[in-house]
């Protein structure tokens, strides 16, 4: 356990030593707030103004008030888009955690000391997710205006939190597992954004089709499994799903590290 922290500690303060941590956390919040002053506050189309004009239209025709949803407006937009920008802002997360490691020859020397390869890659996978974790802790206090001016249900955000949590271990196993395959990190960078690109296309496929390739499409999709989780349901189906997922980039980010050894 202590050579995973030691790992883990190393990565993780490496991520602030270089301008990685602060472009991504910067460009996420950047992103995410933007996206979240759309929905909520925006003077024509936002939460606020669309409440207002609709209360307002019903007291002049005298009819019973509207009731709106905070969680269907607002909640499970902003954390879907949360999901969408963390997938294209993960790839300059990972792609540094192995092929660094294998371009400046540490690597060799990691496998002939007392770490395990266990050890090293779940070390790795914990600073990885843990500045995803630190990128998407800042979007807490865009839910204070949520609570300041509307009154939404707890559940769904912390059942979207989880979800998202989840989808950022299965998301981050794989680029782990494509950085240990190449010392270049530009081509680890590149070959993660494809990949997560492919992912993000196979959940739109399945929200746009109904036939038998759609539906395998939904079963295998990363982003579809998250939307459970954003209407406030936590299926162990999906739990399932994304800890799989993350287990089998993991052994398999194992068995490439392993196979070096032979080389």
């Amino acid at each position: 356990m202590r050579n995973i922290l030691s790992i883990f500690w190393r990565e993780y303060k490496s991520y602030f030593v270089s301008p990685v941590a602060y472009v991504v956390i910067g460009v996420f919040v950047f992103l995410v707030a933007n996206r979240f002053m759309y929905k909520f506050a925006d003077p024509t189309e936002g939460f606020i103004q669309v409440t207002f004009q609709s209360i307002s239209d019903a007291l002049s025709r005298q009819e019973t008030m509207p009731k709106f949803s905070i969680n269907d407006f607002v909640i499970r937009y902003i954390f879907q888009q949360i999901r969408s920008i963390s997938l294209f802002l993960l790839p300059m997360i990972t792609m540094r955690l192995f092929a660094e490691e294998r371009k400046s020859g540490t690597l060799e020397l990691l496998l002939t000391s007392p770490v395990t390869i266990t050890q090293l890659v779940l070390g790795k996978f914990l600073a990885g997710f843990a500045l995803f974790f630190t990128m998407i802790l800042p979007t807490g206090l865009f839910y204070f205006f949520l609570f300041k001016y509307g009154n939404p249900d707890l559940g769904p955000i912390l059942t979207s939190y989880l979800g998202t949590v989840l989808y950022g271990a299965a998301v981050i196993s794989v680029g782990l597992l494509i950085s240990s395959l190449t010392e270049n990190q530009i081509i680890a960078g590149a070959l993660t954004f494809g990949a997560f690109l492919f992912l993000w296309i196979i959940g739109r496929i399945s929200e746009s089709t109904y036939t038998v390739w759609g539906k395998v499409a939904s079963y295998v999709s990363v982003t579809t499994h998250f939307d459970n989780f954003a209407m406030g349901i936590v299926d162990s189906r999906d739990v399932l799903f994304y800890l799989s997922f993350a287990f089998l980039g993991l052994f398999l980010t194992y068995q490439a590290i392993a196979s070096l050894r032979w080389r």
